[in-house]
């Protein structure tokens, strides 16, 4: 008989882990930029930017083309969110083999669970516009707690609402590992994401380089 899966439960970032978002959130940024009299930045920029929130976003984003200061922030939040709930899914696509690993996952009967710094709202909208409605058990954003990652608060909700038990952290950025180590779980890291750093510096229980070796990586850390 084959042995069980030493996880029940595995929580997932969203943006640059499960799905490459950044063509959208290029495009909402600039947008409000543009707006705010500014150059726009660079896709392969904006993957450095990502993984705090969308506040964070475009405070990166006016930091990097001039002065930022919270009047800026203020007018410029609302237009970056209004054209990112109008393009949620315009460009971005799931990474290669992300599909197949969660079809494996929940063969094995592991509960799924989305822990993300984007706002929740904006994270069930990206979920039902690339075709995952149903997929998660939970999904908990950036502003569902009081806290955020690297807070562990929010993996811990994350397991809790997926009905709990043994679990594992899959995600592509310090936030990822350092919430992940704080709620006392490992973590599993694409190499292939959204960071500001080299992926193996982030301190990941495993590094991966495609979907296709997520499951035995996680049996691997598991035995």
């Amino acid at each position: 008989m084959a042995a069980a899966f030493p996880f029940a439960v595995v929580v997932f970032d969203l943006d640059g882990t499960l799905a490459d978002t950044a063509p959208d959130l290029t495009a909402a940024l600039n947008h409000a930029l543009e707006a705010l009299g500014r150059a726009p930045v660079p896709p392969e920029s904006v993957r450095a930017m990502v993984g705090h929130g969308a506040r964070a976003l475009l405070e990166r984003g006016l930091a990097a083309t001039g002065e930022v200061n919270e009047d800026l922030v203020e007018r410029g939040f609302p237009i970056f969110l209004d054209h990112y709930r109008a393009h949620i899914a315009d460009g971005s696509r799931p990474y290669p083999g992300v599909e197949a690993a969660l079809d494996a996952l929940s063969a094995r009967g592991v509960r799924l669970a989305i822990c993300t710094n984007k706002l929740e709202d904006l994270a069930r909208m990206f979920v039902s516009a690339i075709g995952w409605d149903g997929r998660f058990a939970a999904i908990v954003g950036g502003d569902t707690l009081p806290q955020r990652k690297p807070d562990p608060a929010p993996v811990h909700a994350a397991i809790a609402q997926a009905g709990g038990g043994t679990a594992a952290f899959v995600g592509d950025s310090i936030s990822d590992t350092d919430a992940a180590r704080a709620a006392g779980i490992p973590c599993v890291a694409v190499t292939f994401g959204f960071t500001d750093r080299p992926p193996e510096t982030l301190g990941a229980t495993l590094l991966i380089d495609h979907f296709d070796a997520l499951v035995p990586a996680l049996e691997r850390i598991g035995a």
